[in-house]
C-alpha cells in the first residue's frame, strides 16, 4: 500500500484512546478550539497542507474559531507522523466553527473550492499523499446535499475552463481528531512558514453567497 492509496480498515494503524493534548486557545483571537459552541455550526475541509488551509478561514467574518486535525480515516487519535505514513486513511483538515447568521455555508464552500485545486487527486502541488486529498466532512445530510450541489456547479465551471474532474470527497459524520499543538495556527506562529496552497483560478459560481 503506497502513499497514493488509502489503506483498508484492517491494514490501518490502530491508534490510541488518548486524545491529543491542546491548549484550547486560538493563537490569533484567543477563542477556544473545542467546546459546546451552542448556536454555531461545524464543517471540516481537506484541501492540502492544513497550515495554509486554516489561515484561509480564521479571519472570515462569522467564523468563530478554527483548528487543524485529521479526519476521514480509521486510526483513532493519530499523530502527524502516522498520518504522513499513509496508514491512517485520514486527510489533513481544518475544522471551521461558524455562525450561520453571519456567514452561510455556501460562502465557506466557495472559499474552499477557489483556494485549492480539487482535480489533483491524492495531492496538492508538490504535497503528495492521501492526507492531501480534497475533502468536505459535514455534520448533516442537508449540508451534504448543499456541498454536492456546489461541487456540481464548480465542476461545470472547471470543465468550461478546460480543467479536469474534481475528486472532492464529501461525507457526513467523520470524527475530527486534533493535530498537535505546534500545528495549530501554524502560519500565525511562523509567518514565513511553508504554504503550498494554490487555487485553479476558476471562480466558483455559487448563488446566495455572502
Amino acid at each position: 500500500m503506497g502513499l497514493m492509496h488509502l489503506p483498508s480498515a484492517d491494514k490501518a494503524l490502530p491508534g490510541r484512546d488518548t486524545a491529543m493534548s491542546i491548549s484550547n486557545r486560538h493563537a490569533v483571537h484567543g477563542r477556544p478550539l473545542t467546546g459546546a459552541f451552542v448556536g454555531l455550526r461545524r464543517i471540516q475541509f481537506g484541501m492540502g497542507c492544513f497550515w495554509g488551509a486554516e489561515r484561509k478561514f480564521w479571519s472570515i467574518p462569522g467564523v468563530y474559531t478554527t483548528a487543524v486535525g485529521y479526519a476521514g480515516g480509521t486510526t483513532r487519535n493519530p499523530t502527524y507522523r502516522e498520518v504522513c505514513s499513509g496508514l491512517t486513511g485520514h486527510a489533513e483538515v481544518v475544522m471551521v466553527i461558524y455562525d450561520p447568521g453571519q456567514v452561510n455555508l455556501a460562502s465557506l464552500l466557495k472559499v474552499f473550492f477557489e483556494s485549492h485545486d480539487p482535480t489533483q487527486g491524492m495531492r496538492q502541488g508538490n504535497d503528495l499523499g492521501t492526507q492531501y486529498r480534497s475533502a468536505i466532512y459535514l455534520d448533516s445530510d442537508d449540508d451534504r446535499q448543499l456541498a454536492e450541489q456546489c461541487l456540481a456547479r464548480y465542476q461545470q465551471a472547471l470543465g468550461t475552463a478546460g480543467r479536469g474532474a474534481a475528486t472532492t470527497e464529501i461525507r457526513v459524520g467523520q470524527t475530527f481528531y486534533f493535530a498537535e499543538e505546534d500545528h495549530q495556527q501554524y502560519l500565525h506562529k511562523n509567518p514565513g512558514g511553508y504554504c503550498g496552497l494554490g487555487g485553479t483560478g476558476v471562480l466558483c459560481p455559487i448563488p446566495g453567497t455572502h
